[in-house]
């Protein structure tokens, strides 16, 4: 099962890891720099996924992450530099 990433207001932190929805919920409001790579943490740290630094986000079973369209134009834009 792979993992989802969800935009949420009102979170303690920047990225919280939501077991009973198997997701990532990230802070709506937080700069997406900081958001991305606090997901890259939870993913590989935490999960166990392959490294993606420089890369695609993976889920630990190796398929790559869908950012929810809010944040793609940000993460593509990080990746090319």
């Amino acid at each position: 099962m792979c993992i989802h990433i969800f935009l949420t207001d009102g979170l303690p932190g920047l990225a919280v890891w939501d077991p009973d929805e198997v997701g990532i919920r990230v802070a709506r409001d937080a700069p997406v720099s900081e958001v991305l790579r606090e997901v890259r943490d939870i993913l590989m740290i935490d999960l166990g996924a392959p490294a993606s630094l420089g890369g695609p986000l993976r889920c630990f079973c190796g398929m790559p992450v869908e950012l929810p369209d809010q944040l793609l134009p940000y993460a593509l834009a990080a990746e090319a530099s």
